[in-house]
């Protein structure tokens, strides 16, 4: 095999063409590893954010902070309503024990 200058300019291209590609690749690789420690970064923080949001209202719920739901407005309404006919029906069982007073 003789030596000649397209051998070595052959040679010499082909090395900067790898180097070329290993290089591109190695920023591809960082730069995927990159943009996937941002993605967990965000969503710890978008989790946390959340988590302290849900503490808030687990807390100030059943204390009524923050309203109450529509069932359970109707379901107060229906005992307050339960609870005046049993008021209404124990006067007048008094008054039919006691004699009509």
């Amino acid at each position: 095999m003789e030596l000649g200058e397209n051998t070595q300019i052959r040679a010499n291209t082909t090395f900067v063409i790898k180097t070329i590609c290993v290089v591109a690749s190695a920023v591809w690789y960082t730069s995927v590893i990159w943009n996937k420690i941002t993605t967990l970064e965000n969503d710890n923080v978008r989790i946390h954010h959340e988590v302290g949001l849900n503490s808030s209202f687990r807390v100030g719920w059943p204390r009524g902070d923050f309203g109450a739901l529509p069932d359970d407005m109707e379901q107060s309404m229906n005992i307050q309503m339960l609870k005046e006919k049993i008021e209404k029906l124990e006067k007048d069982v008094e008054k039919l024990r006691y004699g009509g007073k």
